[in-house]
């Protein structure tokens, strides 16, 4: 990753294992990372902590992108329309804070990009758009066995039920922005 022009977005979209595995797949997407931030609790958290709900973070991933390829715009639209966002604290059986539909933004312009984006996507949605929009903090990595999930379990039960459904989805809708 040595070109200069690299950006990074952070997202939360319920589960991270799913976010994952759509941003895999996007033309100009050089790596794509689990983690949490969000939350309030001192020292870096476990799966097992971040899960109890206590610790206030969320499941994120970190999408470093070529916007030569892909603009901070397109990946947002392609997050908000690869999720729930008018569902508060829950992506179909997960329920809890730390599956929050969220942008944290690393600066005043993905601020405003995030701000637009959302504005433009809420006509397509029957319910409220949700997704919380706040500052990032400190992002820190998931267990290495939270990363490439799907590529490494895409016959597992959960990929086959809610991972697969959703890159049919994002097959359907952005195939122009598929590697």
């Amino acid at each position: 990753m040595s070109n200069k022009n690299w950006e990074v977005a952070t997202v939360g979209g319920g589960c991270f294992w799913c976010t994952e595995a759509v941003f895999q797949e996007i033309k100009g997407v050089e790596k794509v990372v689990s983690g949490y931030t969000g939350g309030t609790a001192p020292g870096k958290p476990t799966y097992r902590e971040v899960c109890s709900g206590l610790t206030g973070h969320a499941e994120v991933v970190q999408i470093t992108f070529d916007p030569s390829i892909i603009s901070y715009h397109d990946i947002l639209v392609i997050f908000m329309t690869t999720h729930d966002p008018t569902t508060l604290n829950r992506q179909g059986a997960d329920v809890g804070t730390q599956y929050r539909s969220v942008i944290y933004y690393h600066d005043e312009a993905q601020k405003e990009v995030a701000e637009g984006t959302m504005n433009e996507v809420a006509p397509y949605f029957d319910g409220a758009i949700v997704t919380e929009i706040s500052p990032l903090g400190i992002v820190y990595e998931a267990e290495d066995y939270h990363q490439d999930y799907y590529k490494n379990n895409s016959s597992q039960g959960y990929c086959s039920a809610v991972i697969s459904p959703k890159l049919s989805k994002l097959r359907k809708l952005h195939a122009d922005k598929l590697k």
